[in-house]
C-alpha cells in the first residue's frame, strides 16, 4: 500500500503533528520542534485557526503579514484531515485511532453520527459523548478554552473538550481579552479558537474576495492577540486542517457503489463506505475501478495496517471506518445521497494532498509591556 501514496502528505504522529502540541506544551513530550518563542515563553496563548492550510498562508502572505512575520513552519495535520478528528487529536493528544473520533460523519452502533452537530440520521437518540470518546482533554488540565459561546454544552465540545474551562465569545474582541486575562491571572497555557476561515471556504471557495477578506480579518485577529499580550506569554498559531477549493462539478456521484453500501458517512474528500453483508470485497474491486484514478481507495484492513489513522484502535473503533475509503486525489469529492446538501460546499478536505495535510505552526512573542 505504501507504494499508492505517492504525492501524499502522510500525519507525523510520532514527529511535528497537531497530535503533539499539547503534549509537547505540557512537558510530557519532547518541545524542540516547536517554534522558539513558544519555546522560551512563560506562557502560551494557542490559536487555532479552523481551515487555514500552510499552501493557503503561503499563497496569500500579503493578506496575512502577521502570521507571514512569525517563526516557525508547516506541521502535519492527522488524518481524515478534517475539524472533528483533528480538533480531537490537539486536545487529547492522541491520534483518531486512539480516539476515535473518525471524521465529520461516522457510523456508531447502527446509525451514522453527525460529529459536529452530534445528532443521528432520523432524528433518533445520539450516543452520549462519553461513549464515543472517552479521553479527557489537555492531559487532565482544567485548561481555558476559549471558543464561541453557542458551543458550550454541544456533544461535540463534551467529546473534544472534557475536562477544560469553557470561556464563551461572542465577538473576536472578546476573544482576545479573555485570552488576555486568563494569561493575566496566571494561566501557562489557554486554548483558543475561531472557525471563520473554515467557515468562508466552504460557503464562497478559496478564489473568491470574501475569502481574501477573510483570511485578512484572522490575520487582524493574530495582531489584536500580539498586542494585547504582554512580552513574558508566546502567542503560538496552527490550524487543524488546510482546502481543496471545489466548483460543482467537482462533486462525484457514485451510484453504483451507492448501491452496494448500506451508509456512506465521512467527508467527502474522505469518503466512508460501509458495505452490505458479504459484499466488501466486491466493492473494494467496483471503487478501484470506477474512483481508482481520482483517489486512493483503501479498505479497512489497510487503512489500519497502514497506521493512517495511528495506531490502536481498540473495540467498537474500527468498525467506524468504511470497509471502503475513499480518500479524493484529484481536487473531487463524493457525493453521500443521504447528505445532499453538501454538494453545495464550495471548499473541502480530509485526504492527504498537502494543501489540506500541511497546516501552520508559527509564534511570536506578545507586545505589550510585561
Amino acid at each position: 500500500m505504501t507504494s499508492s501514496l505517492v504525492g501524499a502528505v502522510r500525519p507525523a504522529l510520532d514527529g511535528a503533528s497537531i497530535a503533539g502540541l499539547v503534549p509537547a506544551l505540557l512537558g510530557v513530550r519532547d518541545a524542540a520542534w516547536l517554534p522558539e518563542p513558544a519555546r522560551e515563553a512563560e506562557a502560551v496563548v494557542l490559536l487555532v485557526l479552523d481551515g487555514l492550510g500552510w499552501n493557503a498562508l503561503g499563497d496569500h502572505a500579503d493578506e496575512m503579514p502577521e502570521l507571514a512575520a512569525m517563526a516557525g513552519g508547516p506541521i502535519t495535520t492527522v488524518l481524515p484531515a478534517t475539524t472533528a478528528s483533528a480538533l480531537t487529536s490537539i486536545t487529547t493528544g492522541l491520534a483518531p485511532a486512539q480516539h476515535g473520533i473518525l471524521g465529520y460523519r461516522m457510523l456508531v452502533g447502527q446509525e451514522v453520527l453527525n460529529v459536529l452537530r452530534w445528532s443521528v440520521q432520523g432524528g433518533g437518540r445520539a450516543p452520549d459523548p462519553f461513549d464515543v470518546q472517552r479521553h479527557t482533554a489537555f492531559l487532565g488540565r482544567a485548561v481555558p478554552v476559549v471558543t464561541k459561546v453557542e458551543f458550550r454544552g454541544s456533544g461535540f465540545t463534551q467529546a473534544h473538550l472534557r475536562g477544560g474551562r469553557f470561556v464563551g465569545w461572542h465577538t473576536t474582541a472578546a476573544l482576545v481579552e479573555h485570552c488576555l486575562v486568563e494569561i493575566e491571572a496566571g494561566e501557562r497555557l489557554v486554548y483558543a479558537y475561531y472557525p471563520g476561515v473554515d467557515s468562508v471556504a466552504h460557503e464562497f471557495g478559496l478564489h473568491a474576495r470574501v475569502f481574501r477578506r477573510e483570511l485578512a480579518a484572522a490575520d487582524a485577529l493574530v495582531a489584536a492577540l500580539l498586542d494585547a499580550l504582554p512580552a513574558r506569554a508566546a502567542l503560538l498559531v496552527t490550524a487543524d486542517h488546510g482546502q481543496v477549493h471545489l466548483e460543482r462539478e467537482s462533486w462525484i456521484a457514485v451510484p453504483e457503489l451507492a448501491a452496494m453500501t448500506t451508509a456512506m458517512a465521512g467527508d467527502g474528500r474522505f469518503r466512508y463506505l460501509y458495505a452490505r453483508k458479504g459484499a466488501a470485497r466486491e466493492l473494494l474491486a467496483a471503487a478501484r475501478e470506477q474512483v481508482g484514478p481520482q483517489a486512493w481507495v483503501w479498505s479497512r484492513a489497510e487503512v489500519l495496517d497502514e497506521g493512517l489513522l495511528g495506531t490502536g484502535a481498540t473495540g467498537s473503533v474500527p468498525g467506524r471506518i468504511g470497509d471502503v475509503v475513499l480518500a479524493a486525489r484529484d481536487a473531487v469529492a463524493f457525493v453521500d445521497p443521504a447528505l445532499p446538501n453538501e454538494v453545495q460546499l464550495h471548499s473541502g478536505h480530509g485526504s492527504l494532498t498537502p494543501d489540506e495535510m500541511l497546516v501552520p505552526l508559527v509564534a511570536a512573542h506578545g507586545r505589550a509591556p510585561n
